[in-house]
């Protein structure tokens, strides 16, 4: 089957967001622009990598640029969006591979998410430009709407289950059994 290609470029929204209740939450990156609606599931380690990668390269590209470039330090206040997924929420793809680049010539971040493969015993590498490859998806962001972006994930991933005081674990609402308690229940 041909491989499809989510692009956007300059997307009217990028964001990622959840489905669920704390401890069971579901992750989405969801692009929109025009109408047009995509949303990808990953995890939540993925989507905290992503974030803090983001900011990474973003600050990168700041320092190479001399303060030159036109990427804010923070996210700018008027541009946070904080509304809910668009619905209808439809997963197109799990996520497997995640990467990001710098376009200094657009000024622009890419960002690429690739749909997880499925494990076969022949199948030894990964494959990626072949148009029967993968599903992906691929959005251009500025720098003002990828600081955004980050700020609002590394939110999101902060906003789960609290952590126990004493083994730093998360903490269900009927409690955990706490192996720093030597397992009893709190």
């Amino acid at each position: 089957m041909p491989r499809q290609v989510f692009y956007y470029d300059q997307p009217e929204r990028f964001v990622a967001g959840t489905v669920g209740q704390p401890g069971s939450r579901a992750f989405f990156l969801q692009a929109s622009a025009r109408g047009r609606i995509t949303s990808v599931l990953l995890e939540k380690t993925q989507v905290a990598a992503l974030a803090e990668r983001v900011d990474e390269v973003l600050d990168e590209a700041l320092r190479r640029s001399g303060g030159e470039a036109s990427i804010p330090a923070v996210a700018p206040a008027e541009l946070i969006d904080s509304a809910p997924l668009d619905l209808p929420l439809e997963q197109e793809f799990r996520v497997g591979t995640m990467a990001l680049a710098w376009d200094a010539g657009d000024g622009r971040l890419v960002v690429e998410a690739q749909a997880a493969l499925e494990e076969t015993e022949d199948e030894e590498e990964p494959v990626f430009d072949d148009e029967n490859g993968p599903d992906l998806l691929r959005v251009r962001l500025t720098g003002a709407m990828a600081r955004v972006f980050a700020k609002r994930a590394l939110e999101l991933v902060a906003a789960g289950r609290k952590p126990c005081p004493f083994c730093n674990l998360p903490l269900d609402p009927e409690g955990h059994i706490c192996p720093r308690q030597n397992g009893y229940k709190r």
